[in-house]
């Protein structure tokens, strides 16, 4: 067996298999930088928030995030490209069953659009529970409408409305503050994924008003997906802003004043989170319609699902 020339004497591109990816350390630690960037935005969290929540100071992350990380996890993919392995293989917590590993490679090979088609056979055939229509679960970032338009919503249809940041606190037996300031944002959404998956499990005839924050967890957007009729309320920064900050009473967005810096941070966060709520049953925007409005929007969305269910 021939011995493998060494990457490190200076071996040229073109002398690499053709499948080999880039392996550009700089390149690599950008790419990393810009996703925690991404990843925080999605979480709705400052820099600082995520120094307290994972013990990392502000100083190294800042460096993470602008493309200056550690040196070590760049060679860590060296080793996993020439091992032929995922490096999310090496890192995570467990070893997937070698079906997972399987379908996780039939997936990578899809187009968007087959992505697409294949989520939605995949919840035909594992997903949603026949009961899901008697649920129904309005979601998107703060400001959208949901704590206005879903007790209306409720009301129209004789049944329960759940404020699901109050279920939390009652799953916890704490209220938010004390649940983020003792197990931080990763404590939070645990309790929020064991409440989603009680209220699927115990209540039927409700509307629930999720989080924003959902729209950055996958696993607990999937609970609520499978089980309930899930509506995506969106509206444009402005009107976020402007109901956020009648709601509070101050400007108060993402624990910022109202200036440039905390909008940008807002449509960032709008960005980040869209594909994930793009995944919804169905998409209503409340931008320029009165709740009575945006009412009988939700009204017909309701009724057009409950036809589709029948076959009718």
């Amino acid at each position: 067996m021939a011995a493998r020339r060494s990457t490190k004497t200076g071996e040229s591109a073109a002398e690499r298999p053709a499948a080999a990816p880039d392996l550009d350390a700089a390149a690599y630690l950008r790419r990393l930088g810009e996703r925690v960037r991404n990843a925080r935005a999605r979480h709705g969290m400052t820099r600082k928030m995520l120094a307290h929540d994972s013990d990392v100071s502000e100083r190294y992350l800042a460096e993470l995030e602008s493309g200056r990380g550690n040196l070590s996890i760049a060679l860590l993919r060296r080793i996993a490209a020439a091992l032929g392995v995922p490096l999310e293989n090496l890192v995570a917590e467990s070893e997937p069953p070698v079906e997972y590993s399987l379908l996780a490679e039939r997936l990578r090979r899809l187009s968007p659009a087959e992505l697409t088609a294949a989520d939605a056979l995949l919840a035909k055939r594992f997903g949603a529970d026949r009961d899901h229509l008697r649920r129904i679960a309005l979601i998107g970032v703060r400001g959208a409408g949901k704590s206005t338009l879903g007790p209306m919503l409720a009301k129209r249809l004789r049944w329960n409305f759940v404020e699901l940041s109050r279920e939390i606190e009652r799953e916890a037996g704490a209220p938010v503050e004390q649940i983020f300031a003792r197990f931080g944002q990763a404590g939070y959404r645990l309790y929020e994924r064991r409440t989603i998956e009680r209220l699927i499990r115990e209540r039927s005839q409700i509307v629930i008003a999720a989080g924003g924050g959902l729209g950055a967890e996958p696993a607990a957007f999937e609970t609520l997906r499978d089980g309930c009729l899930t509506i995506w309320l969106v509206a444009s920064p402005e009107d976020h802003w402007e109901r956020v900050v009648r709601q509070a009473g101050e400007e108060r967005v993402l624990g910022g004043a109202g200036n440039a810096e905390a909008m940008a941070d807002l449509r960032r966060i709008l960005e980040q989170r869209a594909p994930m709520y793009s995944k919804a049953d169905a998409r209503l925007d409340t931008s320029g319609r009165t709740p009575a409005e945006s009412l009988e929007d939700l009204r017909r969305i309701v009724q057009a699902a409950e036809r589709d269910s029948s076959g009718t």
